[in-house]
């Protein structure tokens, strides 16, 4: 049998709680079921040449007909939450319209099997599948969008809060605004560089209006999850400093700051327009959360850009780091984590409150069928290394609750379709069998141990 890397657990206390994720578009299939509505998602797979292997996320893993697969796998996986999204389209079709009760009924249904279970539902409102109809309208540019986010957080809280309290408001809110407004490789695919930046702002006014939303109604526990990375120079050149000061604002401290602080940090000292802020905004925005989510992947490494080029920083390799699936984008350097959950707490201080760890994990090359359990030890390391990170963190005094492995299940990895897989599971995207791999019971007897 395979010798697989062991985790020091001692640095994680009692109660320390351990989950596994998805999100609704890239694995419930059923783009057209009971009503369900548009989103930029399906825009987006139905241009040609948009998704590398020209998948359109149908049937994939089939969750909407198969929940209860995936139930049971958490309940075999022992986790003691289970973190999923809320498709907004199969709740809402149209934002202002009706609601459709036979998407509210499918969350229902999967919440009730996941309490039946022993696991937590911990549901998040948006996970990057705007409705089409808003999106015409201008998406994110328009103010008018947060205001409608807040309208259908207030419906899934009135319709879900006797059986979901643990919510996360928006995922990633930094992937939306660089990869899908400013450079276009991420739905809904505009282009608008600094032109982008509105997006920041109403997206965090969506996160203050559901916040707001679920507040008023059962919520236990709610908060913001961002994509977060640890910044780093490629030389100590005061040019490349620099790049690597004005990534970090884009990245993290743009996100964060106003969350945390309640304002956003000096973005005319680097040369970047002013936010659209209307008086209460920020109080909204501002207003404390019971946790801040980090999703973590890699470290990034900035250069300073050509004199041509219409942005400050340029994103290159990690040094001597090993790679994922996705090659020198994705650098494994788990002790990044660490250096990146230290850096929260020594820049926020008592306005930190509680860590999540939302999402970690990585893909690698893995075949489309599989007759056993796929030996996936590059994964089980990565795992393990940060894994231990987020141990040494908490030794070192960061107040982290929470570790999220991205994911139960292999799944539509968006622009790159079925090409990326993440899964402690893999999936047929043909037949939506699922073989738990090598990774799966590694986490198993982790999480085990973490208990005993």
């Amino acid at each position: 049998m395979p010798q697989h890397p062991t985790v020091d657990l001692s640095a994680f206390p009692p109660g320390f709680r351990w989950s596994a994720a998805t999100a609704a578009f890239q694995v419930e299939g059923s783009r057209t079921a009971d009503g369900r509505g548009r989103s930029i998602w399906d825009d987006f797979v139905d241009t040609e040449g948009a998704v590398r292997d020209g998948a359109t996320a149908e049937p994939g893993p089939d969750s909407y007909r198969r929940h209860r697969q995936d139930v049971a796998l958490l309940a075999r996986l022992g986790v003691d939450r289970y973190r999923f999204s809320i498709s907004w389209v199969r709740v809402q079709p149209e934002p202002g319209g009706p609601v459709a009760q036979a998407g509210l009924d499918y969350y229902r249904r999967l919440a009730d099997d996941l309490l039946e279970a022993g696991v937590t539902p911990f549901a998040t409102l948006y996970h990057w599948d705007l409705p089409s109809t808003l999106e015409a309208r201008g998406g994110w540019l328009d103010r008018d969008t947060a205001h409608r986010f807040g309208e259908y957080a207030e419906i899934v809280a009135d319709a879900l809060g006797d059986r979901i309290t643990h919510w996360y408001t928006i995922n990633e809110p930094v992937s939306t605004s660089l990869q899908g407004y400013a450079v276009g490789t991420l739905a809904p695919a505009r282009q608008l560089l600094f032109g982008a930046l509105p997006t920041v702002h109403h997206q965090l006014l969506g996160h203050g209006l559901a916040l707001r939303a679920l507040r008023a109604s059962s919520a236990t526990e709610a908060g913001i999850v961002n994509n977060h990375t640890h910044v780093r120079a490629a030389s100590g050149s005061d040019a490349d400093v620099q790049a690597a000061a004005v990534y970090d604002l884009l990245h993290n401290r743009i996100f964060a700051d106003p969350i945390l602080t309640g304002a956003y940090p000096d973005l005319g000292a680097f040369g970047i327009p002013p936010m659209p802020v209307v008086a209460g905004d920020l109080e909204l925005i501002g207003a404390a959360a019971d946790f801040y989510g980090i999703n973590f992947y890699n470290p990034t490494t900035i250069a300073a850009a050509a004199a041509e080029s219409p942005v400050r920083f340029e994103i290159v390799p990690t040094p001597g780091a090993p790679v994922t699936g996705f090659g020198t984008e994705w650098p494994i350097v788990p002790a990044a984590l660490t250096d990146l959950l230290i850096d929260f707490r020594e820049r926020y201080g008592d306005r930190l409150p509680p860590l999540v760890i939302g999402e970690n994990g990585a893909s690698f090359p893995e075949p489309d069928r599989v007759d056993d359990a796929v030996a996936d030890a590059e994964r089980i390391a990565y795992l393990a290394g940060h894994i231990a990170a987020v141990g040494d963190a908490v030794r070192a005094g960061v107040d982290v609750r929470e570790y999220t492995v991205w994911s139960l299940l292999d799944n539509f990895e968006w622009a790159e379709g079925w090409t990326q897989r993440f899964g402690l599971v893999h999936v047929d995207f043909d037949t939506a069998a699922r073989t738990p791999k090598a990774s799966f019971d590694w986490y198993r007897g982790l999480i085990a141990g973490a208990r005993a």
